[in-house]
C-alpha cells in the first residue's frame, strides 16, 4: 500500500472538504483518504498500481472544481495570489458596471446589457458551481441558495440587488478566504518546528543533506542557532536548548554529552553532536506535525453536529421560501411578485457557511494553540471531552513525582552485605529502563556484569527475575517475594522498595526516594479551582510511599500496590461512579499504557513517557508537567466556548433577518451582511482559540 499527500488550495469550506473526502473514499484503488480544511492537505492511502495522480485530479474536477491541487512533493507556491488579483479586478469592473447606470442617462436597453454583463461577471463562478453541483444531484449548497436569489432578482427588475449580492458576496468571500489563509498560517507558524536540512558528520567533514536520508546510529553536528533535525544523544560538546517549540517553556534546557535531544529543539550557544536514535519519520518533530495536521480527521461531536444540521437546514429553509413564495400570498391575498421577492432574500440570509467554516476552524485552533504550548491533541472531539470533566486520574511515578529516584538506605540480610545487595540487585535491573532500576545503577556507579545473565523477565507491577551465573535474583516489590515463596520479615519499611532474594534466599531491601514535580501542588489546586469533582492517584508503590505523596499534594483519593490490570480495574470503578463530565487519566510508563486507552481521555507524558503510553494517549504533555493538565483543559473549555459563541451568534443573527425577510423588513442589503457578514464575524472570532490565554 501507497500513501501520498496533497496541497488543496481554494478549500474554503468544511463541507467541501467532507465531499472530497466521500467522493475519493468511494473510487476503487483507494484504501483511506482524509482531507482536513484547516490545513488544506488531502492524505490517502492506495493499492500498487493506481493511477492516483489523476484519481486526484477527476475527482477534485467532478466534486470541487474551484479547488487547485498539488503534490506536496512539487514544494510551496505562492497561494493564490494571481487568483486573488483577478477576483478583485472582477469586484472593481462589476460595481463599475453597477455604478454606471446610476451616474448617466441612458436607453433601457443599454442599462440592461450593463446590469447583464455586471451580473456575469461577478456571478458567473458561483452560477457555473452551482450548475456542476446539480448536474451531481446536489441542489442545497451555498451556490445553488445564492444563484436561485439573484436570478430570481434579475427576474422581476430588481437588477442592482441582484448585482449587489453578487458583488458583496465576492468581497465576503475574499475577506472570508483572507481570513481562513491567516488562520491556517498561524498555525503553520505554530507548530513550525520541521527542519529543512541536518550537518551529516563524516570522515572528511560535514556535509548538508535532507534529514530524511540520515540513518539511526549515524552523527550530525548541530551549530548554535540551528533547529535539530533528529532524535538523538549527545556524543560531543554541551549547549542550552530552547525547547519552546514543543514545551511551550522559556527557560533553556541545558544538555552535555549522554544527554537525550529532541528534533525541534533550537541550539542557542554551544556545538554539540549527535548519534541519531530515531529516523526522520520516527522523530519527535515529524510525529508532532504529524498528530496536530491529521488531528482535524477525529472531529469534535459539535462538528458533527453542525455537519448533520446544515445537511438538513438548508432544505429545510428552500422549503421555507418556497412557501413564502406560492403559499403565503395565496393565504394572505398579497401580491406574488412581492412575496417571490421576499422569499429571495429569504434564501440569501439562510446559507449555513457562518457554521460550516467557523466551528472546525475553532476546534483546529485549539489544537494549534495547545500544539504551541507543547500539548497534542490528537481530535478535536478529544478537546470537547475536556471542556466537562468529572474526574482527574494520576499516576505516581513520573508523572505526579519527578521519577529521578535516589537510594537512600540499603538493609542486608541472611549475611549478605550492603555491597551485594546492591550488586545484584544491579544486575538484576541492568537491563530496565524504569527509574528505580536507573537509581540503582548510578548508586552501584561500578561496571554492571550484565554479561553474568542467562535470561531475563520483567514482571509487570511485581519485579524482575534475573536467571544469572551467580542464581537466580529476584527484585522488586514485596508482592514478588511472596509469589516466589521467599522468606523474609520486612514487609512493610515505610518507603519505596526494592527487595532483593538470590536462589530462593532473601538478600536485603534498598530503599530509594522520589518527591512531587515542583507544579503538582499547584495543578492539584488549580484542577479543584476549575471544578473537577474528584482527583485520584493510582500507583503500584507502598502504601507509605503514597500516602505521602497523596497528602502533600491535596489529592482526595488513592490507591496503592497496584498492577496494571488493577489500575484499569480502579478506573472503570471511578468511571461507574463519575456524575457529569470525562474521567481523565494522566501516565507516563508502559504499564499505564492500558489504563491510558481505557479513560475517556487519556494523557502521556511525552518526553520522558514511554512509546506505548504516548501511542495509546489522546492527549500528549511534551513538557512533562502535571500543570499542562490544567493548560489543557482551559484551551478546551475557551475553543469549546468559541466554537458555541460562533453557533449561538449565527443562528440567532439568522434567525432575526430570516423573521425580517419572511416580514418584508429586510432587503437584500441587509441579507448580505446576514450571510457574509455574520460568516466573517464568526470567522475572526475563531481565530481568538489561537491567542494565548494565560495559565
Amino acid at each position: 500500500m501507497e500513501k501520498k499527500i496533497y496541497k488543496l488550495e481554494k478549500l474554503d469550506c468544511a463541507e467541501c472538504a467532507n465531499k472530497l473526502e466521500g467522493a475519493v473514499k468511494g473510487t476503487e484503488g483507494i484504501k483511506s483518504c482524509s482531507v482536513s480544511f484547516a490545513t488544506g492537505k488531502m492524505k490517502v492511502s492506495y493499492e500498487d498500481g493506481t493511477d492516483i495522480d489523476n484519481i486526484i485530479k477527476d475527482t477534485i474536477k467532478r466534486v470541487e472544481p474551484k479547488v487547485k491541487v498539488t503534490s506536496e512533493d512539487d514544494g510551496e507556491e505562492e497561494e493564490g495570489e494571481e487568483s486573488t488579483k483577478v477576483r478583485i479586478s472582477e469586484i472593481i469592473t462589476g460595481g463599475v458596471l453597477l455604478l454606471i447606470p446610476y451616474l448617466f442617462n441612458m436607453p433601457s436597453a443599454v442599462k440592461f446589457v450593463m446590469y447583464a454583463a455586471a451580473y456575469i461577471i461577478t456571478g458567473h463562478g458561483v452560477l457555473w458551481q452551482a450548475i456542476r453541483n446539480m448536474a451531481h444531484g446536489e441542489f442545497f449548497d451555498e451556490s445553488f441558495l445564492m444563484s436561485v436569489a439573484t436570478l430570481g432578482a434579475f427576474a422581476i427588475g430588481a437588477y442592482s440587488e441582484a448585482i449587489s449580492v453578487m458583488v458583496f458576496y465576492m468581497i465576503g468571500e475574499l475577506l472570508e478566504d483572507m481570513a481562513v489563509d491567516r488562520s491556517r498560517r498561524s498555525i503553520k507558524a505554530l507548530i513550525n518546528i520541521r527542519p529543512d536540512s541536518a550537518r551529516l558528520k563524516r570522515d572528511d567533514g560535514t556535509i548538508t543533506v535532507d534529514p530524511a536520508d540520515v540513518e539511526v546510529g549515524q552523527t550530525i553536528v548541530v551549530k548554535p542557532g540551528e533547529r535539530v533535525p533528529l532524535d538523538g544523544t549527545v556524543e560531543t560538546g554541551k549547549a542550552d536548548l530552547d525547547t519552546s517549540a514543543l514545551t511551550g517553556e522559556s527557560l533553556p534546557r541545558a544538555v552535555e554529552s549522554g544527554g537525550q535531544v529532541l528534533s525541534g529543539f533550537i541550539d542557542t550557544n554551544g556545538l554539540i553532536e549527535l548519534k541519531v536514535t530515531k529516523d526522520f519519520g520516527e522523530s519527535t518533530a515529524s510525529r508532532i506535525l504529524d498528530m496536530v495536521e491529521n488531528a482535524s480527521s477525529e472531529k469534535a461531536p459539535t462538528e458533527k453536529f453542525i455537519s448533520r444540521f446544515a445537511h438538513y437546514y438548508t432544505p429545510a429553509v428552500v422549503g421555507l421560501a418556497a412557501i413564502i413564495a406560492l403559499i403565503v400570498p395565496l393565504v394572505t391575498g398579497g401580491a406574488f411578485s412581492e412575496y417571490f421577492y421576499r422569499a429571495l432574500i429569504f434564501l440569501v440570509i439562510s446559507c449555513p457557511c457562518a457554521l460550516v467554516i467557523s466551528v472546525p476552524l475553532a476546534f483546529f485552533g485549539g489544537i494549534g494553540r495547545a500544539s504551541s504550548e507543547g500539548i497534542l491533541a490528537k481530535g478535536g472531539n478529544y478537546l470537547e471531552a475536556l471542556s466537562k470533566i468529572d474526574s482527574v486520574v494520576f499516576d505516581k511515578t513520573g508523572t505526579l513525582t519527578k521519577g529521578t529516584f535516589k537510594v537512600a538506605k540499603i538493609v542486608p540480610r541472611n549475611d549478605f552485605a550492603e555491597e551485594d545487595v546492591l550488586r545484584y540487585a544491579a544486575i538484576a535491573e541492568a537491563h530496565s529502563s524504569h527509574p528505580i532500576a536507573r537509581s540503582i545503577e548510578e548508586a552501584y556507579d561500578k561496571p554492571i556484569e550484565s554479561n553474568k545473565i542467562k535470561s531475563y523477565e520483567e514482571l509487570s507491577g511485581t519485579g524482575i527475575k534475573a536467571d544469572t551465573e551467580y542464581g537466580l535474583i529476584l527484585a522488586g516489590n514485596d508482592r514478588i517475594l511472596h509469589e516466589e515463596n521467599i522468606q523474609h520479615s520486612d514487609c512493610d519499611v515505610g518507603a519505596t522498595v526494592v527487595h532483593v532474594a538470590v536462589d530462593g534466599k532473601y538478600a536485603g531491601y534498598i530503599t530509594v526516594a522520589d518527591e512531587p514535580k515542583e507544579n503538582a501542588a499547584e495543578a492539584i489546586k488549580s484542577l479543584k479551582g476549575l471544578g473537577v469533582r474528584k482527583i485520584v492517584m493510582l500507583t503500584g508503590d507502598n502504601e507509605h510511599a503514597a500516602h505521602n505523596i497523596a497528602e502533600g499534594l491535596g489529592i482526595d483519593e488513592y490507591y496503592p500496590e497496584l498492577l496494571p490490570q488493577d489500575k484499569v480495574a480502579k478506573l472503570d470503578k471511578i468511571e461507574k461512579e463519575k456524575q457529569n463530565g470525562a474521567v481523565v487519566f494522566v501516565g507516563d510508563g508502559i504499564n499505564d499504557a492500558p489504563v491510558i486507552a481505557k479513560a475517556d481521555v487519556g494523557m502521556a507524558m511525552g518526553a520522558l513517557g514511554s512509546d506505548a503510553a504516548v501511542e495509546a494517549a489522546d492527549i500528549v504533555l511534551m513538557n512533562d508537567t502535571p500543570y499542562d493538565v490544567v493548560k489543557t483543559i482551559n484551551i478546551a473549555k475557551r475553543t469549546h466556548k468559541i466554537a458555541w459563541q460562533n453557533i449561538v451568534f449565527a443562528l440567532v443573527v439568522k434567525a432575526i433577518f430570516l423573521t425580517m425577510g419572511a416580514l418584508g423588513i429586510a432587503t437584500m442589503w441587509e441579507a448580505v451582511f446576514a450571510d457574509m457578514g455574520v460568516t466573517l464575524i464568526a470567522v475572526l472570532n475563531s481565530l481568538r482559540t489561537l491567542k494565548k490565554s494565560g495559565k
